[in-house]
């Protein structure tokens, strides 16, 4: 098999598994009450083709989440390391899995030493109690996993708010917030982006029909030309999507933001330091 087919073969996986996933949310009317990992073994060896993954990464970063979420479809997730990013050692990527979302791998934060420091924050949709896990893929390639468990429930399906003509005239807009950077010291930033981020899952009151999905694929971040980071989102990722994170300027540049969603429109925002 070539790696066209390989490809195709892992897609048709992952289609397959989405649609299990479903079929079980739909069917599975009392949510569990306690914790339970049933599926992460069968997403390890779809994602992580059975790779070994260390379950020891408390020493290199804590992964922030509510026991109980206040709001399914909002819920706050923030990953923080505990050592410095260096080119020596790195984290390479961080995988967002949620075992039992429609579409369990959530997200994949690429990163860089530019960072120095990881501290992300970001919201997410929870349609049932889970793990969400944050696997971290190290430069050399090991692989090591952080879990928490979410008490959360209906957030994928939730019904959508907001009038749907101003949700269609704010689309794309987007914003960079800071405090007053310094040069030389940390500064917190956030991107956000107004986008439904429909995941096909909502159901319209008014037409009786769902509403198709319509979502951010990418969001990347660069400074001085650099890159910092980027991150592949999904149907997990929650309404108007936002990333908090925290970055040092050492010189006077361009903080770049780039969204890509899945109609291939591609919306920027910039902020001069």
């Amino acid at each position: 098999m070539g790696i066209r087919g390989i490809k195709m073969f892992n897609n048709i996986l992952r289609h397959t598994l989405w649609a299990v996933s479903i079929t079980f949310m739909l069917l599975n009317t009392a949510y569990a009450k306690t914790e339970k990992e049933p599926m992460w073994p069968v997403l390890k060896e779809i994602y992580f083709d059975n790779k070994t993954i260390l379950t020891d990464a408390d020493d290199w970063l804590v992964l922030e989440a509510p026991s109980r979420a206040e709001d399914a479809a909002i819920v706050p997730l923030t990953l923080k390391s505990l050592k410095p990013q260096t080119a020596e050692s790195y984290i390479k990527n961080i995988h967002i899995i949620i075992d039992d979302n429609p579409d369990p791998y959530s997200a994949n934060f690429h990163l860089t030493p530019a960072m120095e420091q990881v501290d992300l924050t970001f919201r997410m949709r929870f349609q049932q109690y889970s793990n969400v896990r944050a696997i971290v893929e190290m430069n050399d390639g090991t692989l090591h996993m952080v879990s928490r468990f979410v008490k959360a429930s209906g957030g994928c399906s939730a019904p959508v708010q907001k009038d749907p003509e101003a949700v269609k005239s704010r689309l794309g807009k987007m914003l960079i917030r800071m405090r007053k950077p310094e040069l030389g010291h940390d500064v917190t930033a956030q991107v956000m982006i107004s986008h439904p981020n429909y995941n096909g899952l909502q159901f319209d009151q008014e037409t009786r029909r769902y509403i198709p999905a319509h979502y951010v694929k990418t969001m990347s971040v660069n400074y001085a030309d650099q890159p910092l980071f980027s991150v592949d989102m999904g149907i997990s990722f929650s309404e108007d999507p936002s990333v908090h994170f925290t970055f040092k300027p050492t010189k006077s540049g361009v903080l770049k933001a780039t969204v890509i969603d899945s109609k291939e429109t591609t919306y920027t925002a910039d902020k001069t330091i």
